[in-house]
């Protein structure tokens, strides 16, 4: 009697599911695309690191050790350097994660015996790698020297490396700004997303549909307050963090200013285009936190190097606006880098607000039509 009444229920059920195609494509693929992204997502190993060459000696011994590094797999060579304010401009600017130094000197020195020593300087920012990356570069300045020796002990070259901009290996410093955008980019696009949804199960949305009010305008109002709120919010998570986990601020305020703003204006626009696209509250907060939580943890650079991802998820994180304004962050706060050289990741955050709100603005508009 039990089983035959639990299989009129299991029937029924079956039917339900069937119908709801939504909630079988949820049940079905969902776990299979969590399973792709975590599975090339999470990844320890750290290749293509971007790798700025000094070679002041130019033999046969130098470009060997060089050639030892860009064969490893673990280092890509992306430009020649011919002093430290090119280094420093490359590291600044993201473009190089390293910079070998190779001295005057090193073929002669290494040919009489002595032990010559080469410079490699990390960019300190992100500290996990820059650890895993002097351990790359000790492993092979140390094979490509008993390759050139023809000695393995002691050690015929020598490698004496230099953190920049985080020379303790804070892992803080690293995680901080990370969570920064984190936490600001869930906040924003949960609280508008639930903004216009809650209109419009309270019934107030057929009122502003009848308001002589054009829909950018109501955006825009509808924004300017989480916008307000986002922002003290930043302001007190920035303040906490140098209190309490002592964040440095090399840079400008103003920078800073700029850059959150930009960030916190594509959130909100996010927010509400999710907003105008579901009918419940329920509905638009699940929205709200898939789009925002899986994409700024794991494509935004945050935790894991985008180099090491696989190209198709390499193209995807173009899309997110986390990994620009994590570089205008750690490079504001950490490095000092002034605003001009920021301006592609401040271009890209300012296109993906304008386009968020945009988007936002034609959807609303064609409701209240």
């Amino acid at each position: 009697m039990i089983g035959r009444k639990a299989l009129a229920v299991y029937r029924k059920e079956l039917r339900q599911i069937a119908r709801d195609r939504r909630t079988l494509l949820i049940l079905v693929f969902v776990p299979a695309f969590f399973l792709l992204l975590y599975g090339y997502a999470l990844n320890w190993d750290i290749r293509h690191i971007a790798l700025a060459v000094e070679d002041r000696d130019s033999t046969y011994e130098s470009r060997a050790l060089v050639a030892a590094f860009v064969n490893s797999g673990y280092f890509d060579r992306v430009a020649d350097v011919h002093g430290p304010s090119d280094i420093d401009r490359l590291l600044n600017l993201n473009t190089a994660r390293a910079a070998l130094v190779i001295p005057d000197g090193f073929a002669r020195d290494l040919a009489n015996g002595r032990h010559p020593a080469v410079q490699v300087i990390i960019n300190g920012d992100n500290a996990n790698t820059a650890t895993t990356v002097m351990g790359y570069a000790s492993s092979i300045v140390q094979s490509a020297g008993a390759s050139l020796s023809g000695t393995e002990t002691p050690p015929p070259v020598s490698i004496e490396p230099r953190i920049w901009y985080n020379p303790e290996l804070r892992s803080t410093l690293f995680l901080v700004p990370g969570l920064i955008a984190y936490i600001l980019m869930i906040t924003a696009v949960i609280s508008t997303a639930i903004s216009i949804v809650r209109e419009k199960e309270s019934g107030t949305m057929e009122q502003v549909r009848m308001a002589p009010i054009d829909t950018f305008s109501f955006i825009v109002g509808k924004s300017i307050p989480y916008f307000l709120i986002s922002l003290t919010s930043a302001a007190l998570i920035v303040f906490a963090a140098m209190l309490l986990f002592g964040l440095p601020m090399r840079g400008n305020w103003a920078s800073l200013l700029v850059a959150v703003s930009l960030f916190i204006a594509g959130a909100l626009g996010q927010g509400l285009l999710i907003s105008t696209a579901a009918e419940t509250q329920q509905v638009a907060f699940q929205a709200a936190m898939l789009s925002s939580f899986l994409p700024t943890l794991m494509l935004s650079g945050f935790i894991f190097p985008i180099s090491s991802m696989p190209l198709a998820l390499q193209l995807i994180t173009y899309v997110v606006p986390a990994r620009y304004f994590l570089v205008a962050l750690r490079g504001i706060v950490l490095k000092g880098v002034p605003l001009a050289l920021l301006t592609p990741q401040l271009a890209a955050l300012s296109a993906y607000a304008l386009f968020m709100l945009a988007l936002a603005s034609v959807r609303l508009a064609r409701e209240r039509g």
